[in-house]
């Protein structure tokens, strides 16, 4: 038998080299570089001809004409944040990448969600816990558990075969980098092993038409860890985000062949599990805001979910020769432009002033409408001036100093109304129907109008 042959793979970008370097060349990251076997043996081998395809039939050319299509029935995972995320529900044969930064909540979320499928038969394979370990986080989460099947398992053939012999509707396997298999001779969670394994769970919930959810850790800069052929395999990313030290979860969707990746899902962590926020709006905004310069609320929107955040900035003289510009939640390069945007167009000096900026509630948004709501905190902490507790903002702020429309203007007035604000900015060149508000809707055109009513006001 031929010795096998070796080449080194960068485990972020992909990127391969006959030996081992210290530095990716293609990514310019520092100790990626993991040892392959190219030389796969004869299971591999023999799987990788197959003349069947993913859906079970013979891999012949077909005119698309010819293909009978139907409406794709979803799985309803009776968590309507994770419906939302997923594009309305779960699709038979689909696998999902569930990642997140360790201690996030992806298990619990992952068992919850099982759970939760009572009347469906459903597999936990966990090969990082035990079964003793998922029975005691279950009882914590005190949900339905008659239909669910758990095992503690790091073989992927051998998990395969209790999925055959289970025949449930929804699995889970937790996680990716735990499981191996015996078709390819390297170590568990390496490249070759996580991608070996995520191309054969592919191909078997195809076939079968059962769903896959598999969960994944993340390197140090955030993204998932492994191959990024890793992501390319897998109907859906999502991604599970937080500041541990908040209470609030993010779930977002990276990539969805069956849905939008604009949705966002919010959970709030609790003793007893994930609960589904359904109001964002009313947790994110605090009631002691009254009278506190530094504060102003934007209407955001996410994929098609308006809600309100509150936006903090302290503005204060620099104590040491250079300024800090320092932002959460939001885009630190995009804060130095409307800065500077403040500065060229409005005359506010900042120069000598350090500025931070904050998303109370430990939420990360790239909505560009809350541009003017950023630039009203700032001016509001620099002339420490209180703005109006009842007025919100929407606009997003060219370089001229102009504000722009936004989409989905009609969502964020109705929510600033159902919440009892008196009145939002909103950019002059909108087109929309305000009649049918009670909310007083201000036009504006440029920043320099939107901070006389603030100022005046």
């Amino acid at each position: 038998m031929a010795k096998p042959s070796i080449q080194y793979v960068c485990s972020s970008c992909g990127a391969k080299a006959p030996q081992m370097l210290g530095r990716c060349p293609v990514c310019g990251e520092w100790g990626t570089y993991e040892e392959e076997v190219i030389q796969r043996s004869g299971l591999t081998a023999q799987r990788s001809v197959s003349t069947r395809g993913l859906s079970g039939e013979a891999g012949q050319p077909k005119r698309l004409q010819d293909v009978v299509a139907s409406e794709e029935i979803r799985i309803d995972m009776h968590n309507g944040e994770l419906n939302r995320v997923l594009g309305g529900g779960l699709v038979p044969g689909s696998l999902v990448l569930l990642g997140g930064e360790p201690g996030i909540g992806k298990s619990t979320l992952a068992l919850q969600v099982l759970m939760q499928l009572g009347e469906r038969k459903t597999f936990y394979a966990s090969g990082e816990e035990s079964v003793r370990q998922l029975k005691l986080r279950a009882e914590r989460l005190a949900g339905n558990a008659e239909n669910l099947y758990i095992s503690s398992e790091t073989s992927l053939e051998r998990i395969l075969e209790q999925v055959k012999d289970i025949e449930p509707e929804v699995v889970v396997i937790d996680s990716i980098q735990t499981i191996g298999t015996e078709a390819v001779d390297a170590t568990i969670g390496s490249i070759s092993q996580v991608r070996e394994c995520a191309a054969r769970i592919m191909e078997f919930a195809k076939t079968r038409n059962i769903p896959f959810i598999i969960i994944g850790h993340i390197n140090k800069e955030g993204s998932l860890a492994g191959p990024k052929v890793l992501e390319h395999i897998v109907d859906t990313v999502l991604q599970f985000e937080g500041d541990q030290q908040y209470m609030y979860r993010i779930l977002r969707a990276q990539k969805n062949r069956f849905g939008s990746t604009s949705e966002l899902g919010i959970y709030e962590m609790r003793q007893d599990g994930l609960r589904e926020v359904t109001n964002p709006s009313e947790l994110l905004l605090s009631t002691a805001r009254e009278g506190l310069s530094g504060i102003a609320i934007a209407a955001a929107v996410e994929g098609v979910r308006p809600f309100l955040i509150e936006v903090q900035a302290l503005v204060s003289s620099a104590a040491y020769g250079t300024p800090q510009r320092s932002s959460t939640g939001f885009d630190g390069r995009r804060l130095n432009m409307l800065l500077a945007v403040l500065e060229k167009r409005v005359g506010f000096k900042l120069l000598q002033k350090d500025v931070f900026l904050n998303i109370a509630g430990g939420l990360r948004v790239q909505d560009p409408a809350i541009d003017l709501a950023v630039l009203a905190a700032v001016l509001s902490s620099n002339m420490d001036i209180a703005l109006d507790a009842g007025t919100c903002l929407c606009g997003e702020v060219g370089l001229a100093g102009e504000i722009r429309p936004v989409n989905r203007i009609e969502q964020r007035i109705a929510e600033a109304q159902k919440l009892g604000f008196r009145r939002i900015l909103i950019p002059a060149d909108q087109k929309t129907e305000t009649g049918r508000f009670t909310i007083e809707v201000v036009p504006v055109r440029k920043v320099t109008d939107a901070f006389r009513l603030l100022i005046k006001n």
